[in-house]
């Protein structure tokens, strides 16, 4: 596939694609969306673009499986040869002090947190097999085509996608290697790019998708999250097949809302990370180090110390949930996944509920096409779909289970437990969702916080960042126009930030893109991960995040 796209563009002048359906996005919401449209009609020709050099380059995910979505699309899975093979054997809930973990009694952990049946995966190894399977069923998949455009009709319904052009140099003209993108037309566009995705994000802007109200809700502003993550390789006497432990608690402190994870992957591998949600207010908090600090906890590092870390990886996450979910459908398409939101931060997953999502889409797409509705129409029966399906059954369920967290996360936990246990889902005590907090404008002055003394990587367990980027086998051509920029009109915030907010850029970015030299602002875009946050958490919002160029980014193999 990646050489029959090539050849559609090494051709001169810009070539089009036509299909019936083009995804942008191999992830699980995309694939199971291709793969649910060739199932359900063989005929149809169903494209899927992707950014990454490869399917699952650029998937990094803490995954305690669910397979609710894959029995529906994938009936035989479990006869087939997949990755899903190391079921949680374990599932323990901790509070961690600085030197002493304590066990939660399984009665009083959420009931949502219960991964009874669920598989610890590698996602980025998942999502490659995904890929496969769909390629065999027929899809074109186009891996190192980032969208980077709408292809829009003169009555302005989107109707397919532009890629990138790939060789244009930092001044702005081609290099001897150009190829200009490719159109790609079709009735339907699924937006399945992920959390924070550039197109999806535009999409929202334009057709006003936050702006809706249901009946049942009004949708409200997406928060955020960080997930930083590594696999280890570790020695037979410390492996636990199917282990899993989540933690609350140190190393951050109770305004912090984050959490710790631990899973053991066969045959030898441990998976450890940290989310921190980013409305956080501390700008001197350095989610890099803060896991760094985690694994030095006896409790985590027995599991790992004297192995070997083989990956480091980082992603921003959805954390609004229920209420944050926005219209899904527009004039020529919809949203899929963690572009829409679908997360379920409760159960800390989303793999599930974004591939169920992907077969909804599907399906709604499938029957507009046997009816000749579909070219540049708005297909509002997903959404009627998603309100009769378990992911909204299941979102709703935890629809009061996040705000309570802005106060401090023991407040957060208890109204947690209390809201699904106890109160149907409905809110406890002091949440005001109209209010929820815009993640950029959380952060308070650094001058109201003590520096926070990090203590020195050992190289052994504990490492500095430019070591573990390398882990993520990032790689960007040089000569490129830089995909981050600030925006028109607010050159001035990064003297801001740096004055007020100790340069939270340079503290929040887990790949060392942001630093201040001499008080200015540099951008090292080549180390640039492809996480998003600093598309959300730069205080003012200057930070603007395009794609660059096909095949950029991380190579995340066990992720």
């Amino acid at each position: 596939m990646w050489r029959a796209a090539r050849r559609f563009a090494s051709q001169a002048a810009r070539e089009r694609i036509e299909c019936d359906a083009v995804i942008i996005g191999a992830g699980p919401a995309g694939l199971s969306a291709a793969i649910k449209l060739k199932q359900l009609n063989p005929s149809y020709e169903v494209c899927v673009v992707e950014k990454a050099s490869e399917v699952g380059a650029h998937i990094v995910s803490g995954n305690c499986f669910e397979t609710k979505a894959m029995d529906e699309l994938i009936p035989n899975w479990r006869e087939l040869d997949t990755p899903i093979k190391t079921p949680i054997t374990t599932d323990k809930f901790c509070v961690l002090t600085e030197k002493y973990s304590i066990d939660v009694p399984h009665a009083f952990v959420p009931k949502f947190l219960d991964n009874t049946g669920n598989y610890v995966i590698s996602l980025s190894e998942f999502v490659r097999w995904l890929g496969k399977y769909a390629e065999d069923l027929g899809v074109q998949i186009y891996p190192g085509f980032p969208a980077s455009e709408l292809l829009l009709s003169p009555n302005g319904h989107v109707e397919g996608i532009i890629t990138r052009d790939f060789g244009i140099g930092k001044d702005g003209k081609p290099r001897e290697d150009f190829q200009p993108g490719v159109e790609i037309k079709a009735k339907q566009s699924l937006f399945a790019e992920g959390c924070r995705g550039s197109l999806s994000e535009e999409i929202m802007k334009k057709y006003d998708l936050r702006n809706f109200n249901d009946g049942e809700r009004q949708v409200l502003r997406q928060t955020y999250g960080i997930g930083i993550k590594e696999v280890w390789k570790v020695s037979p006497a410390q492996f636990k097949a199917g282990y899993v432990q989540h933690t609350i608690g140190w190393p951050t402190d109770s305004f912090t809302t984050a959490g710790g994870f631990l899973y053991h992957q066969l045959p030898d591998l441990v998976h450890v990370g940290l989310v921190i949600a980013l409305d956080y207010h501390n700008p001197h908090i350095v989610p890099f180090k803060e896991l760094q600090r985690y694994k030095t906890h006896p409790d985590i590092r027995k599991h790992i110390e004297g192995g070997e870390c083989l990956s480091y990886g980082a992603r921003a996450l959805n954390e609004g949930g229920f209420y944050s979910v926005p219209k899904l459908t527009f004039p020529g398409g919809m949203l899929l996944g963690c572009a829409a939101g679908f997360m379920n931060t409760a159960k800390i997953k989303g793999s599930h509920t974004a591939m169920k999502s992907g077969i909804l889409a599907a399906e709604t797409v499938h029957e507009a096409l046997e009816k000749g509705e579909a070219e540049g129409k708005e297909l509002f029966k997903y959404y009627h779909k998603y309100r009769n399906s378990w992911i909204w059954k299941e979102l709703y369920e935890v629809r009061n289970t996040r705000e309570g967290f802005a106060h401090n996360i023991w407040w957060g936990s208890a109204q947690a437990w209390l809201s699904y246990n106890l109160f149907g889902g409905n809110k406890v005590g002091l949440t005001d969702k109209k209010n929820y907090p815009n993640d950029a404008a959380t952060t308070q002055f650094a001058r109201d916080f003590e520096p926070i003394n990090y203590p020195k990587p050992d190289g052994k367990l504990t490492f500095d960042l430019l070591t573990q980027v390398s882990k993520t086998n990032t790689n960007h051509h040089e000569n490129q126009p830089c995909h981050l920029t600030i925006k028109p009109g607010m050159e001035g915030k990064p003297d801001l930030s740096l004055k007020y907010y100790a340069g939270i850029e340079q503290n929040f970015c887990p790949a060392g893109v942001y630093e201040y030299i001499d008080n200015k602002l540099h951008i090292n875009s080549q180390n640039c991960i492809h996480c998003k946050t600093c598309d959300i958490k730069a205080v003012g919002e200057f930070i603007k995040w395009t794609v660059p160029e096909g095949n950029g980014g991380p190579f995340y193999t066990n992720m």
